[in-house]
């Protein structure tokens, strides 16, 4: 310890270097530590000075960390979050309440999880649930959260994953919504009437079974409607304003209600897996395991649901 205080200027300098690296630019840092970007910029370059390196390239759109920045910073949340979780828990243990924070998306925390919340409290009635939410596609670090969902492609040394599902799409509709456009035209083909979209949905590949459908936008925008939060997306199609692309792992539970039905017989198994993960330097308290194997639990019971209303949909 004696060490790390000659090393250190302080405290404060650790704590600003964390917020600027965190936030990616001195000025967000500033906002959220109420000092001005000066004083951010000038307690990063009295760190730099004191380590005789450079943690930041400075550059017009922000900041991005050097090597040994990236050093530092990847210790300094493993250290915080430690940190955190010991605070945590004392307050846990004095209220007899424990927190639990969740990294998920909009989507799912809106279609999927707020139906059942009654059941979860039924569960864990003594657990505060904290949501770090993503509006579009599912991705960031979890450095913050006991638990995120994310897809992944490859294993990654820093994360503990425990995998829930292949990442499973289909195009889906409301009930009333394929009835109207089977009476009047009798198929959804060529195209439905209206897409939903989500404005950062990655560019279809022209050969897959859902260009059809949701690259009409670039023929004909008045055909669309496109919303930057995927829970949007799932409400209109919920009101059967049109079609829109399905993920399994957040319409699950409207598909085993019947309130979303299949717009097509097709289905795309990515390359990607969903998973739930966690940083392996964070503490892995009971709960998080409870909560995690319950959460994958009643997400499977859905894919099985969906699949036996859908055998032909080959989801398992």
């Amino acid at each position: 310890m004696q060490t790390l205080r000659r090393a250190l200027p302080s405290m404060n300098g650790l704590f600003t270097f964390e917020a600027a690296a965190r936030c990616g630019s001195f000025s967000r840092a500033a906002e959220e530590l109420n000092v001005t970007p000066a004083a951010v910029s000038r307690m990063i370059a009295r760190l730099e000075d004191h380590l005789e390196t450079t943690l930041f390239l400075r550059q017009p759109g922000g900041t991005q960390l050097t090597e040994n920045g990236t050093l530092l910073f990847d210790a300094l949340a493993r250290g915080f979050a430690g940190i955190e979780a010991a605070l945590r828990e004392i307050r846990d243990r004095r209220d007899g309440t424990e927190t639990v924070s969740l990294s998920v998306s909009t989507g799912f925390t809106t279609h999927w999880l707020m139906p059942r919340m009654a059941d979860f409290k039924k569960a864990f009635p003594k657990v505060d649930l904290r949501f770090q939410l993503v509006t579009g596609a599912l991705s960031g670090p979890v450095n913050d959260v006991d638990l995120g969902m994310r897809f992944l492609t490859a294993p990654d040394d820093r994360l503990d994953a425990t995998f829930i599902m292949p990442e499973i799409l289909l195009p889906i509709c409301s009930p009333a919504y394929l009835r109207e456009e089977l009476a009047e035209k009798g198929s959804l083909q060529p195209l439905p009437r209206t897409m939903i979209n989500l404005s950062d949905t990655a560019q279809l590949n022209p050969a897959n079974p859902f260009s059809a459908f949701f690259q009409a936008r670039d023929r004909d925008s008045s055909n669309s409607l496109i919303f930057s939060d995927y829970a949007v997306v799932v409400q209109a199609a919920l009101l059967g304003q049109g079609v829109a692309l399905g993920w399994l792992n957040v319409v699950s539970h409207w598909m085993r209600m019947k309130s979303l039905v299949p717009a097509s017989d097709h289905v795309l198994k990515t390359e990607r897996q969903c998973h739930l993960v966690r940083l392996r330097d964070r503490p892995l308290r009971p709960i998080i395991s409870q909560i995690r194997d319950w959460l994958i639990a009643e997400l499977d019971s859905d894919l099985r649901a969906v699949g036996a209303l859908y055998p032909h949909l080959h989801l398992k």
